[in-house]
């Protein structure tokens, strides 16, 4: 008796064919571009001491106190499934002295993360990242340079009807002489905000802006805005970082009711979205984080950094060009599957030569695969058409080959040893 079907849990994927196919495709593009601009890869555990989510994210945001996966390990330590790389990050940057190195330290990453959250078309439970952090520099070069490195990929992906917010939380005094105008003003409204946003009038009265809710959003129109009340050296950062945006040819609109849902980002934050999305239509966003190096037990160190949700960006990006011609060779058998008799080997020796062509075709730098299912010359014709092959080499036992060109139909009797040189050679024609 067969066992029951299991299904992957709700919030997750698995990702195959075409579609590992584009995810590939997106590597590719944030290499290139991320690693040019001199950002190094790094790696970080999928599952970190859940204190660092806790100090870094906050105790008061929707992430620590809804979203985490949290579990005790065998010796009662309690671990977290990473819910965002920022944190993770800056734990690498201390616990490895990073801060020794030139600055600023540029380091991008690109991997899973984990939130339970409502499961809908481009957010899961386990959802992919690509993210960048610069550590060292409070320049407002640095800022600007981490939000087009963003722009760049999205654009390199496609990413249609795109719109990039930029906004300003301020530092020092000034943020919190805010605070307390903000927790003024909705605590004169309290009975018309929603429960979750009067639960964090005191711990955090700025995602009040983040709001769906109509009473909300009605009360929130009237608060007063950060932006407003700047210090002078905050106000001239940003404008700095509007500035070279201005120059780099960065399409963008100030927001003075941009937040950002995590409690460490300080001064610069930018947020890029997409209509084609819908009603979730986040695509990418950071901001900057002075003092979260110094919360983790490291020197004070300035930081900015943003993360793109690679199934969100995939969605909304255009789809890409068909597949073309990128396998060079398939290499099959004139004999096909005998069932029994004599034929078997005969079969037997036309696979070998088959094989050996294979290894050849390989070695020489050509994409090449090899018939591996039994189909009859007919059908190997029909699947190389399938797979896009360039070339098709069907070998018989006699270590003779007929090779076929699967775009105009000519075809050829030949060597089974000559066919990888008359394939480069039709190659370099082409090119």
């Amino acid at each position: 008796m067969s066992g029951a079907r299991i299904k992957a849990p709700r919030g997750t994927f698995d990702v195959w064919g075409e579609e590992a196919g584009r995810r590939a495709r997106l590597e590719a593009a944030a290499r290139a571009i991320l690693e040019g601009a001199g950002y190094e890869r790094i790696e970080t555990p999928a599952f970190e001491a859940t204190e660092l989510f806790a100090r870094g994210v906050g105790e008061s945001t929707d992430i620590v106190q809804k979203e985490m996966y949290t579990f005790e390990d065998g010796s009662g330590r309690s671990l977290t499934l990473r819910p965002e790389g920022t944190a993770p990050v800056c734990r690498a940057y201390v616990e490895h002295g990073m801060h020794k190195r030139a600055a600023p330290v540029k380091l991008w990453y690109l991997g899973s993360f984990f939130r339970y959250e409502r499961a809908q078309a481009g957010r899961y439970r386990q959802f992919w990242q690509v993210g960048v952090e610069a550590l060292g520099s409070e320049d407002p070069a640095v800022d600007a340079e981490s939000i087009t490195l963003m722009c760049a990929l999205l654009e390199e992906m496609g990413v249609r009807e795109g719109r990039l917010r930029v906004g300003s939380l301020g530092s020092g005094e000034s943020r919190a002489e805010y605070r307390e105008r903000l927790r003024a003003h909705l605590r004169a409204h309290e009975y018309e905000l929603s429960a979750e946003v009067r639960g964090r009038i005191d711990s955090n009265p700025l995602r009040a802006f983040d709001s769906d809710h109509p009473g909300t959003r009605a009360v929130m129109e009237s608060a007063p805005r950060l932006m407003h009340h700047l210090e002078r050296e905050d106000r001239e950062h940003f404008e700095a970082v509007c500035a070279l945006l201005e120059r780099a040819g960065v399409a963008h609109e100030v927001d003075d009711t941009l937040v950002r849902g995590l409690d460490y980002y300080t001064r610069t934050v930018f947020e890029y979205s997409s209509e084609a999305l819908g009603a979730q239509s986040g695509v990418g966003g950071g901001g900057r984080y002075d003092g979260l190096v110094q919360e983790l037990g490291g020197p004070r160190t300035p930081g900015i950094g943003w993360a793109a949700g690679v199934e969100r960006m995939l969605l909304a990006g255009r789809e890409p060009p068909a597949r073309t011609g990128s396998l060079e060779l398939y290499v099959g058998t004139s004999t096909g599957a005998p069932d029994a008799g004599a034929g078997r080997g005969a079969h037997a020796e036309a696979r070998g030569a088959a094989f050996e062509l294979l290894r050849d075709a390989r070695s020489a730098g050509l994409s090449a695969q090899m018939e591996m299912a039994g189909r009859s010359p007919k059908g190997q014709r029909n699947h190389a058409h399938r797979v896009g092959a360039r070339y098709l080499a069907l070998v018989g036992a006699d270590d003779r080959a007929s090779l076929r060109d699967m775009e105009d139909g000519g075809e050829r009797e030949l060597a089974a040893a000559e066919v990888v040189h008359a394939v480069l050679q039709g190659l370099r024609r082409l090119s």
